[in-house]
């Protein structure tokens, strides 16, 4: 089968990088994908956010599969396009996509399908805006209703701060805060059979002890020693399921990766959102450690056979991904500068600790940043302790100027705390 990955960031590394590995995978294509793609993958140039365009690549070569990483093309329609052409993809429809493209959409899906979530206001003005404000109190939780490359929430205990981030928005959403750890869970689904991934936890904030503005995600880790082994029979019962026959009983069926945001509170699961797609820097620590060939899997979403996929094998081992970002990231990111160490890590690391590139370019014979975030340096360990060791091992030998990293992703996970 040939495969065509559509995306250029870690997340799609990520895939190329396990597609890759797929013995039935005879040819991978990525566009427009990054420096680092360029050496699982043979590069194409394309508007990701162009159906057309997309479609008519994936024609010309011939593609099997087509698999749309970023929330922004499938919102745009782009598996639409493809599906219209005849090529099976792997990623929902525009009108099931918005169950990311619009928090007020998702709110309204949610309640029609049971799945426990935050009690939320949807704003449109001023007024409304501060009696929502006025009604939960602080901490206040505001969110673009529309896509915001993972920053567009605000969650914080200044007033004044809350309401500015709301009035900034065409619609907004304002819902409870949500006490408890943030769990991330991903299924994958033909729109019918629903197969959960590991779960995982993500670092949102830009600084150590969560701290500093939120980012679109600074580091990962999966398995969690801490979680109920329950959980993801609990989350597919009580979440995913009921929201994909939902949107199956609508007319909208969503097939593709759903991603199930949760909050576990004192009151049980609570879904703080959902995603449409793979998220990033989580699918860097999930896929490395999935066994099972994963072209196939994605294959049954994308053509209704999921029922008949075996289950999924994971390895046993731990992993955790460090992201290094640019300088002044997450605000106005500084991008051209010479990125120094990637081949040391290969040499030296590889292959228990390893670069996913996610905001690069090639310039001559050297790679430069081009992005916010730029690498993801994902590791596996018998245990969260040994991942941990070897993450920061081969963080140590990047070199980038101005860079930023956190220095405590899995930190407390891995002491067992």
């Amino acid at each position: 089968m040939k495969v065509l990955v559509i995306g250029g960031g870690a997340r799609e590394h990520a895939l190329c990088r396990s597609l890759s590995l797929d013995p039935d995978v005879s040819a991978l294509y990525c566009a427009p994908g990054n420096a680092g793609i360029a050496e699982v993958a043979e590069l194409y140039p394309v508007d990701a956010l162009d159906g057309a365009a997309v479609a008519a690549l994936a024609t010309e070569l011939g593609a099997g599969l087509v698999v749309v990483g970023p929330e922004a093309p499938l919102v745009a329609g782009v598996a639409d396009a493809v599906r219209a052409a005849g090529i099976p993809v792997f990623g929902p429809s525009a009108e099931a996509a918005l169950l990311e493209g619009s928090k007020a959409f998702a709110k309204d899906v949610m309640a029609a399908a049971g799945v426990p979530t935050a009690r939320s206001y949807v704003c449109t003005t001023p007024e409304e805006v501060d009696e929502a404000l006025d009604a939960f109190g602080a901490p206040y939780v505001v969110k673009d209703d529309g896509l915001a490359a993972g920053k567009g929430v605000v969650v914080t205990a200044d007033l004044a701060a809350a309401r500015a981030h709301a009035l900034g928005c065409d619609r907004v959403v304002i819902e409870e805060f949500l006490d408890g750890p943030e769990v991330s869970l991903f299924a994958i689904t033909d729109g019918v059979t629903v197969l959960p991934l590991q779960p995982a936890q993500d670092f949102k904030r830009a600084l150590d002890g969560d701290e500093g503005p939120n980012t679109g995600g600074m580091g990962a880790y999966s398995p969690l020693p801490w979680a109920d082994p329950k959980l993801v029979d609990e989350v597919m019962a009580s979440v995913l399921q009921p929201t994909v026959d939902e949107l199956r009983r609508r007319g909208t069926p969503f097939s593709g990766l759903l991603y199930a945001g949760l909050a576990i509170t004192s009151r049980g699961v609570r879904v703080i959102e959902f995603n449409a797609r793979f998220g990033d820097p989580e699918t860097q620590v999930v896929l490395a450690r999935l066994r099972t060939p994963l072209a196939s899997v994605l294959l049954g979403a994308a053509t209704g056979t999921l029922h008949t996929e075996p289950p999924l094998n994971w390895r046993e081992d731990a992993a955790v991904t460090v992201v290094i970002a640019s300088h002044n990231y997450p605000e106005t990111p500084r991008t051209g500068d010479p990125i120094e160490g990637l081949a040391a890590v290969a040499a030296e690391d590889a292959p228990e600790a390893y670069v996913l590139h996610a905001g690069t370019r090639r310039e001559g014979d050297a790679v430069v940043s081009a992005g916010g975030r730029v690498l993801s340096v994902t590791a596996t360990g018998s245990d969260l302790a040994q991942a941990r060791e070897r993450a920061y091992k081969a963080v140590g030998r990047i070199r980038l100027d101005g860079s930023q990293h956190r220095t405590d992703i899995a930190a407390k996970a891995a002491e067992g705390r």
